[in-house]
C-alpha cells in the first residue's frame, strides 16, 4: 500500500526531486550512486514522478551532487577519530544508509514536517538522530556543541540554500562557523545567473518553488564569514562528462566560470578561531 503525503510547504516538497532522481540512478547499470534505500522509498510514496522525467540536467546532477557530498563525508570521516556528520535539509536523503560505518554519529535535520515523514518511512536508527528545526533556528547547533563536546562536525547543506535569501544564507553560515570551529561545511548553490534571472533548473520549472539567492564565486563567502576558507569550488559537469551529453560535458562543462554562473559545488574549512 503506497502512503500519499500532502506537503504544506511547497519548498518541502521539492524533497522528492534528489529521492527520485537516485532512485531512477540506482536502477541503471553502473550508476552514478547505488542506493537502494532511495528505491524503495520513491516506490513507497504515491506521486507523479512523472513531471520530473524531462529533467535531464537536474537528473545527472542530483546524483553528481550526491555521490560529490559522499565523497566529502567520506573523506572527513576518514581523517577525524570522533566525526560528526550533520545533514541539513536532509528531506529523504538516505546518506546514511549509503556510507554509515559505525565511526561516525549521523544527525539528520528538517523542518517537523518532514522529519515525521522521514520517521514514518525511515525509522531512526543507532547511530542517526534525526532533528525537527529550522536551519535559521541555533537552540540544535547549541544542542549539538554540549553533545559532542570534542567532535569534529561535517555539514552537508544539500539542495537547500538556493531557497533562502542571502541574508538569511549569510546569518546561517555565520552561526555554523562561529560554534565548530575546525569543522567543513559543505554546500550547493544556484550561480547568479540564475537569480538574478529567475531562471530555475529544470525539475522546478513547473514548481512554485522560487530560487532566492545565487552565488558564483565561492571566495565571495570568505569576504562574508573570514572564518570559512575555501577548500573547493566544483563544476558539476566536469564529473562523469558523458552523461552530460556532449554539449553539456564535452563544451560547456569545460567553461568552468561560465558554469559557476549557473551552479556550483563548495566546501569550506572552518578555521578555529
Amino acid at each position: 500500500m503506497k502512503m500519499k503525503h500532502e506537503f504544506k510547504n511547497i519548498v518541502a516538497e521539492t524533497l522528492l526531486i534528489p529521492l527520485y532522481m537516485r532512485a531512477k540512478e540506482s536502477r541503471r547499470d553502473n550508476p552514478v550512486l547505488y542506493d537502494k534505500a532511495a528505491e524503495r522509498l520513491a516506490d513507497s510514496l504515491e506521486y507523479d514522478y512523472s513531471q520530473f522525467d524531462g529533467a535531464k540536467l537536474s537528473e545527472v546532477g542530483c546524483v553528481v551532487r550526491g555521490w560529490y557530498f559522499d565523497r566529502a563525508v567520506r573523506r572527513f570521516i576518514e581523517a577525524h577519530s570522533r566525526p560528526v556528520v550533520v545533514n541539513v535539509g536532509c528531506g529523504l536523503d538516505t546518506r546514511f544508509q549509503r556510507i554509515g560505518d559505525g565511526k561516525a554519529v549521523f544527525y539528520d535535520l528538517d523542518l517537523p514536517e518532514v522529519i515525521t515523514l522521514r520517521r514514518e518511512l525511515i525509522p531512526e536508527q543507532p547511530g542517526n538522530v534525526y532533528i525537527a528545526a529550522s536551519l535559521l533556528e541555533t537552540d540544535w547547533m547549541d544542542d549539538l556543541r554540549r553533545k559532542h563536546p570534542d567532535g569534529e562536525f561535517i555539514f552537508i547543506v544539500e539542495g537547500v540554500l538556493m531557497y533562502f535569501y542571502e541574508k538569511q544564507v549569510r546569518t546561517f553560515l555565520h552561526h555554523v562557523a562561529s560554534r565548530f570551529g575546525g569543522g567543513e561545511l559543505w554546500f550547493d548553490v544556484c550561480g547568479t545567473m540564475m537569480s538574478r534571472h529567475g531562471v530555475k533548473p529544470d525539475s522546478l520549472r513547473k514548481h512554485e518553488a522560487q530560487i532566492r539567492s545565487g552565488l558564483s564565486d565561492g571566495h565571495l563567502v570568505e569576504q562574508w564569514e573570514p572564518t570559512l576558507q575555501l577548500i573547493e569550488q566544483a563544476n558539476y559537469m566536469k564529473f562523469f562528462r558523458p552523461r552530460w551529453g556532449f554539449f553539456f560535458g564535452q563544451i560547456l562543462g569545460r567553461m568552468t566560470r561560465l558554469c559557476y554562473k549557473f551552479s556550483s559545488l563548495l566546501g569550506y574549512k572552518i578555521i578555529s578561531k
